[in-house]
């Protein structure tokens, strides 16, 4: 059994995806398996032949990939939770189809989470046409030292603040500025994590996983965040600097965020 899952759920984004898969190719951590999660009406998978070739690069290098199709779309959350349901291994890593991976993301994230052995470690996903735009008055960040312990986040506290460091490419910046590289990485304190999050399996499952989608429509958003909170409450998550893991920038797919899951939700 892999000891990463790498769970992708994906709609409309072909390309981007096959472009996400293909930075997976050559990670220097190799025990992981792929699942993705289709919600594309319109189209197939199967017939876009770009992907379908990163797909058997993937399989030729010996990685397990399973590609579901799940219809009807019920929302973020149910499709997060019908992934999760599909996931074997220790860990799990959520990702959104329009990233791209340096070699050694995989690897670093693992280290972090089992030094740490807290609930998750994410790796904030800066767009790259930012790197010029500097602003000094988002990049406060805070370290955890020697262990990282549960916390209560909620959008009305000060915690919640700590969100604009993941802005842009802030947290470039920051990594920059502070002279800190892949050898002398650190892990700090966030609010939450977007876009690409290495969770603890069965601390996710314990603290709820994403069985709250019943409670929303399906049109939200911030689901990933809600479940982050849950797990954070418990067990305790952080933010992995520097982030070896960058944006596309494509436009989002979720155009309705008139409901915001941590917001509208009980804990």
């Amino acid at each position: 059994m892999p000891q990463i899952d790498v769970l992708i759920p994906t709609y409309r984004r072909a390309h981007a995806l096959a472009i996400t898969l293909t930075s997976l190719i050559s990670q220097t951590f190799r025990d992981f398996r792929v699942v993705i999660s289709d919600q594309t009406e319109e189209s197939d998978l199967k017939d876009n032949s770009e992907l379908q070739t990163v797909l058997r690069v993937l399989r030729f290098h010996g990685h397990p990939v399973e590609v579901h199709k799940h219809l009807p779309r019920r929302g973020l959350a149910e499709h997060r939770q019908f992934l999760l349901d599909q996931a074997h291994a220790q860990y799990i890593l959520f990702s959104d189809d329009d990233l791209i991976y340096e070699s050694d993301a995989l690897e670093r994230m693992l280290t972090a989470i089992q030094q740490y052995k807290c609930g998750f470690v994410g790796c904030c996903v800066p767009g790259l046409s930012y790197l010029d735009d500097v602003r000094p008055h988002q990049q406060a960040i805070e370290f955890w030292d020697q262990q990282v312990t549960p916390e209560i986040i909620r959008p009305d506290t000060v915690e919640w603040q700590r969100y604009p460091l993941h802005n842009a490419a802030n947290i470039l910046h920051v990594a920059r500025d502070l002279g800190l590289t892949p050898l002398t990485q650190q892990v700090y304190k966030v609010a939450w994590v977007g876009g690409c999050v290495l969770y603890d399996t069965e601390k996710l499952r314990t603290s709820g996983g994403f069985q709250f989608w019943e409670q929303l429509p399906d049109e939200h958003c911030g689901e990933d965040v809600y479940a982050q909170i849950r797990v954070m409450e418990r067990f305790g998550g952080c933010g992995l600097i520097p982030t070896r893991v960058y944006h596309q920038e494509l436009p989002t797919t979720v155009v309705n965020r008139t409901v915001d899951a941590p917001k509208v939700l009980q804990y």
